[in-house]
């Protein structure tokens, strides 16, 4: 490895791994969506994985692209950060959707009495919910769940900003290699900490026993999706 590339990697994995932690979409949205979509460690980690991975290499290819044609650094950025604003506009847009239809299945997954009177045994109560019984997916009948896919597509969308200008260094220095690296560097911290930060997040998560409030689980997971989304428009993040 040059002397020009060990910087640059070692910003690269800083900048990966900060950008990530700063930015509350690598996460929250992963988070959420599997405590109320009551998903598997597993299917959390292949979900955010293939997010991060689709997050990255949507940027890697747009780089690549104003490497190739001779696109300056400052034209790309701005093609990101206009990504960007569809990518925020998008999660709003998603969580606000979700959490209209969590309230709406809420409201009607209210626990109510039905009472029945038995002759000369007289009366008994017992607690009943409808809506548990029709808002399910049942197995087998083809419906998928496209919510990860949501997801992904979003996440496509969401640009790397801070991959361009560490990315265009080597191109300019015609280094095949430095790039490669580079991106390798930068894809997998930014993976890895998206990762480790929601599995720690989901298996907290599950430790902690919300029995009264878990019929608000989807309206919960929507709206703070639809604050993160503020969140990076409005402040930045």
């Amino acid at each position: 490895m040059s002397q020009d590339l060990l910087p640059l990697v070692i910003t690269a994995a800083s900048i990966g791994f900060l950008h990530t932690l700063v930015g509350p979409d690598h996460y929250v949205p992963f988070i959420m969506m599997s405590r109320s979509g009551k998903w598997s460690l597993l299917k959390t980690g292949v979900v955010t994985v293939l997010c991060g991975i689709g997050h990255v290499l949507s940027s890697v290819v747009l780089g690549l692209i104003g490497i190739g044609v001779g696109i300056a650094v400052t034209k790309v950025k701005a093609v990101e950060s206009f990504r960007g604003n569809l990518a925020a506009w998008a999660l709003i847009a998603f969580g606000l959707v979700y959490f209209i239809w969590g309230l709406r299945r809420a409201i009607r997954n209210r626990p109510h009495v039905h009472r029945h009177v038995h002759g000369d045994v007289g009366t008994h109560e017992h607690t009943h919910v409808h809506a548990e019984q029709h808002l399910h997916v049942h197995k087998g009948d083809g419906t998928a769940n496209i919510t990860p896919w949501i997801l992904f597509t979003i996440f496509v969308f969401g640009p790397c900003e801070p991959l361009i200008p560490i990315l265009m260094y080597p191109a300019a220095k015609s280094s095949a290699f430095g790039v490669v690296l580079v991106t390798a560097v930068f894809g997998g911290v930014t993976i890895a900490t998206m990762l480790g930060a929601v599995l720690v997040a989901s298996w907290g998560l599950s430790l902690v026993h919300m029995e009264r409030f878990e019929r608000y689980s989807h309206a919960l997971a929507g709206g703070t999706i639809f604050l993160c989304g503020m969140a990076i428009q409005v402040l930045g993040l």
